[in-house]
Protein backbone atom coordinates (compact mmCIF):
# COMPACT_ATOMS: atom_id res chain seq x y z
CA UNK A 1 0.00 0.00 0.00
CA UNK A 2 2.93 2.44 0.34
CA UNK A 3 4.20 2.07 -2.83
CA UNK A 4 0.70 3.04 -4.37
CA UNK A 5 0.94 5.97 -1.94
CA UNK A 6 4.23 7.21 -3.55
CA UNK A 7 2.87 6.71 -7.10
CA UNK A 8 -0.42 8.55 -6.27
CA UNK A 9 1.73 11.49 -5.25
CA UNK A 10 3.83 11.54 -8.11
CA UNK A 11 0.72 11.26 -10.41
CA UNK A 12 -0.88 13.97 -8.46
CA UNK A 13 1.84 16.19 -8.75
CA UNK A 14 2.04 15.77 -12.26
CA UNK A 15 -1.17 16.20 -13.13
CA UNK A 16 -1.53 19.47 -11.30
CA UNK A 17 1.25 20.82 -12.64
CA UNK A 18 -0.72 20.24 -16.52
CA UNK A 19 -4.08 21.10 -15.70
CA UNK A 20 -2.60 24.52 -14.13
CA UNK A 21 -0.93 25.31 -17.82
CA UNK A 22 -3.12 27.46 -19.67
CA UNK A 23 -4.52 25.77 -22.69
CA UNK A 24 -7.57 24.73 -24.45
CA UNK A 25 -9.58 23.65 -21.43
CA UNK A 26 -8.47 26.89 -19.56
CA UNK A 27 -9.36 29.33 -22.74
CA UNK A 28 -12.50 27.78 -23.09
CA UNK A 29 -13.89 27.53 -19.42
CA UNK A 30 -12.61 31.64 -19.01
CA UNK A 31 -14.67 32.44 -22.24
CA UNK A 32 -17.62 30.22 -20.86
CA UNK A 33 -17.37 32.25 -17.44
CA UNK A 34 -16.97 35.61 -19.76
CA UNK A 35 -19.65 35.18 -22.23
CA UNK A 36 -22.63 33.01 -20.05
CA UNK A 37 -21.87 33.04 -16.37
CA UNK A 38 -20.76 31.16 -13.80
CA UNK A 39 -23.81 28.10 -14.23
CA UNK A 40 -22.43 27.21 -17.64
CA UNK A 41 -18.68 27.51 -16.86
CA UNK A 42 -18.81 25.28 -13.98
CA UNK A 43 -21.26 22.69 -16.51
CA UNK A 44 -17.69 23.29 -18.98
CA UNK A 45 -15.82 22.80 -15.75
CA UNK A 46 -17.52 18.99 -15.20
CA UNK A 47 -17.76 18.08 -19.06
CA UNK A 48 -13.41 18.82 -18.86
CA UNK A 49 -13.06 16.78 -15.86
CA UNK A 50 -15.48 14.12 -17.27
CA UNK A 51 -13.06 13.59 -20.46
CA UNK A 52 -10.26 12.61 -17.95
CA UNK A 53 -11.91 9.38 -17.19
CA UNK A 54 -11.82 8.51 -21.04
CA UNK A 55 -8.24 9.44 -21.53
CA UNK A 56 -7.56 7.36 -18.46
CA UNK A 57 -9.73 4.46 -19.87
CA UNK A 58 -7.06 4.56 -22.78
CA UNK A 59 -3.90 4.38 -20.31
CA UNK A 60 -5.29 1.89 -18.11
CA UNK A 61 -6.40 -0.33 -21.56
CA UNK A 62 -3.29 0.48 -23.28
CA UNK A 63 -5.46 2.19 -26.23
CA UNK A 64 -3.43 5.28 -26.05
CA UNK A 65 -1.02 3.15 -27.49
CA UNK A 66 -2.79 3.35 -30.46
CA UNK A 67 -2.16 7.31 -30.73
CA UNK A 68 1.18 7.18 -30.13
CA UNK A 69 2.16 4.56 -32.67
CA UNK A 70 0.09 5.41 -35.02
CA UNK A 71 0.25 8.51 -37.34
CA UNK A 72 -2.80 8.14 -38.98
CA UNK A 73 -4.90 7.50 -35.58
CA UNK A 74 -2.99 10.67 -33.98
CA UNK A 75 -3.50 12.99 -37.06
CA UNK A 76 -7.60 12.24 -37.18
CA UNK A 77 -8.08 12.68 -33.98
CA UNK A 78 -5.30 15.86 -33.58
CA UNK A 79 -7.44 17.77 -36.22
CA UNK A 80 -10.70 16.98 -35.43
CA UNK A 81 -9.94 18.93 -32.21
CA UNK A 82 -8.34 21.96 -34.05
CA UNK A 83 -11.54 21.82 -35.88
CA UNK A 84 -13.46 22.25 -32.74
CA UNK A 85 -11.50 24.86 -30.87
CA UNK A 86 -11.75 26.64 -34.37
CA UNK A 87 -15.54 26.65 -34.77
CA UNK A 88 -15.21 28.02 -31.17
CA UNK A 89 -13.14 30.54 -31.85
CA UNK A 90 -14.73 31.41 -34.88
CA UNK A 91 -17.98 31.99 -32.99
CA UNK A 92 -16.55 33.89 -30.12
CA UNK A 93 -15.14 36.66 -33.28
CA UNK A 94 -18.41 36.83 -34.75
CA UNK A 95 -19.75 38.08 -31.20
CA UNK A 96 -21.79 41.23 -31.59
CA UNK A 97 -22.21 43.95 -28.48
CA UNK A 98 -24.99 43.52 -26.75
CA UNK A 99 -26.30 45.75 -24.03
CA UNK A 100 -27.35 42.97 -21.47
CA UNK A 101 -23.26 41.91 -21.23
CA UNK A 102 -21.68 45.36 -21.65
CA UNK A 103 -23.57 46.86 -18.58
CA UNK A 104 -23.83 44.75 -15.65
CA UNK A 105 -25.65 46.36 -13.43
CA UNK A 106 -24.93 46.78 -9.31
CA UNK A 107 -26.16 43.82 -7.34
CA UNK A 108 -26.92 41.68 -10.09
CA UNK A 109 -25.84 37.97 -9.28
CA UNK A 110 -23.33 36.29 -11.19
CA UNK A 111 -24.90 33.07 -10.90
CA UNK A 112 -27.84 34.49 -13.03
CA UNK A 113 -28.21 33.13 -16.58
CA UNK A 114 -26.60 35.38 -19.41
CA UNK A 115 -28.80 35.84 -22.26
CA UNK A 116 -27.87 33.20 -24.76
CA UNK A 117 -26.52 31.03 -21.80
CA UNK A 118 -26.07 27.19 -23.07
CA UNK A 119 -27.75 24.45 -21.01
CA UNK A 120 -26.10 22.34 -18.66
CA UNK A 121 -25.81 19.77 -21.45
CA UNK A 122 -24.49 21.65 -23.95
CA UNK A 123 -22.08 23.61 -21.74
CA UNK A 124 -20.95 20.25 -20.10
CA UNK A 125 -20.70 18.74 -24.19
CA UNK A 126 -18.60 21.97 -24.78
CA UNK A 127 -16.02 21.16 -21.89
CA UNK A 128 -15.74 17.49 -22.48
CA UNK A 129 -15.42 17.47 -25.80
CA UNK A 130 -12.49 20.57 -25.49
CA UNK A 131 -10.89 18.26 -23.26
CA UNK A 132 -11.50 14.37 -25.34
CA UNK A 133 -10.09 16.17 -28.72
CA UNK A 134 -6.98 16.80 -27.52
CA UNK A 135 -4.55 14.29 -28.26
CA UNK A 136 -1.91 15.66 -26.48
CA UNK A 137 -3.96 14.70 -23.25
CA UNK A 138 -4.39 11.24 -23.95
CA UNK A 139 -0.76 10.64 -24.88
CA UNK A 140 0.21 12.62 -21.52
CA UNK A 141 -2.02 10.16 -19.70
CA UNK A 142 -0.35 6.88 -21.83
CA UNK A 143 3.46 8.80 -20.45
CA UNK A 144 2.71 8.88 -17.31
CA UNK A 145 1.17 5.51 -16.67
CA UNK A 146 3.69 4.01 -18.29
CA UNK A 147 6.92 6.01 -16.25
CA UNK A 148 4.94 6.78 -13.08
CA UNK A 149 3.27 3.69 -12.28
CA UNK A 150 4.30 0.22 -11.72
CA UNK A 151 2.71 -2.40 -14.54
CA UNK A 152 1.90 -4.58 -11.52
CA UNK A 153 -0.87 -1.66 -10.06
CA UNK A 154 -3.85 -3.64 -10.22
CA UNK A 155 -6.25 -1.62 -12.83
CA UNK A 156 -8.58 -0.95 -9.96
CA UNK A 157 -5.83 1.20 -8.08
CA UNK A 158 -5.27 2.55 -11.60
CA UNK A 159 -8.73 3.43 -12.13
CA UNK A 160 -8.73 5.03 -8.83
CA UNK A 161 -6.41 7.25 -9.69
CA UNK A 162 -7.90 7.92 -12.87
CA UNK A 163 -10.70 9.23 -10.69
CA UNK A 164 -8.86 11.56 -8.52
CA UNK A 165 -7.49 13.68 -11.79
CA UNK A 166 -11.15 13.77 -13.13
CA UNK A 167 -12.79 15.10 -9.43
CA UNK A 168 -9.02 17.44 -9.48
CA UNK A 169 -9.56 18.48 -12.86
CA UNK A 170 -13.23 19.63 -12.30
CA UNK A 171 -12.28 21.01 -9.21
CA UNK A 172 -9.89 23.28 -10.27
CA UNK A 173 -11.67 24.53 -13.24
CA UNK A 174 -14.55 25.02 -11.00
CA UNK A 175 -12.37 27.33 -8.97
CA UNK A 176 -11.31 28.92 -11.91
CA UNK A 177 -15.33 29.78 -12.80
CA UNK A 178 -16.14 31.10 -9.43
CA UNK A 179 -13.07 33.53 -9.15
CA UNK A 180 -13.80 34.51 -12.99
CA UNK A 181 -17.65 35.30 -12.48
CA UNK A 182 -17.33 36.78 -8.96
CA UNK A 183 -19.42 40.00 -9.86
CA UNK A 184 -16.46 42.54 -9.33
CA UNK A 185 -14.66 40.47 -11.63
CA UNK A 186 -16.53 39.63 -14.06
CA UNK A 187 -17.97 43.10 -14.18
CA UNK A 188 -14.48 44.25 -14.89
CA UNK A 189 -14.15 42.21 -18.11
CA UNK A 190 -17.53 42.64 -19.29
CA UNK A 191 -16.19 46.70 -19.29
CA UNK A 192 -15.03 45.51 -22.50
CA UNK A 193 -17.85 43.08 -23.53
CA UNK A 194 -17.17 41.82 -27.05
CA UNK A 195 -13.71 42.61 -27.16
CA UNK A 196 -12.97 40.23 -24.07
CA UNK A 197 -14.85 37.45 -26.25
CA UNK A 198 -13.36 38.34 -29.63
CA UNK A 199 -9.35 38.13 -28.00
CA UNK A 200 -10.74 34.71 -26.63
CA UNK A 201 -11.66 34.10 -29.72
CA UNK A 202 -8.24 34.27 -31.19
CA UNK A 203 -7.18 32.29 -28.42
CA UNK A 204 -9.00 29.73 -28.88
CA UNK A 205 -8.07 29.47 -32.96
CA UNK A 206 -4.26 29.98 -31.71
CA UNK A 207 -4.51 26.91 -29.89
CA UNK A 208 -6.28 25.26 -32.55
CA UNK A 209 -2.81 25.80 -34.91
CA UNK A 210 -0.62 24.83 -32.40
CA UNK A 211 -2.67 21.18 -31.71
CA UNK A 212 -3.52 21.31 -35.22
CA UNK A 213 0.45 21.37 -36.17
CA UNK A 214 1.62 18.95 -33.18
CA UNK A 215 3.27 15.92 -33.06
CA UNK A 216 3.25 12.74 -31.45
CA UNK A 217 6.15 12.57 -29.25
Amino acid sequence: MHGYWAQFLKIAAAHMLAVASPGPDFAMVVRQSLAHGRRAAVWTSIGVGSAILLHVCYAVLGIGLLLRGSPVAFTAVKFAGAAYLAWIGFKALRAQPSAEMAEVPPGSAPELAAPGEPGPRSAWVTGFLTNALNPKVTLFMVAMYASLIDPLTPRLIQSAYGLWMSLATMAWFSMVSLFITREPVRRAFLRCGVWIDRVMGLVLIALAVALALATAR
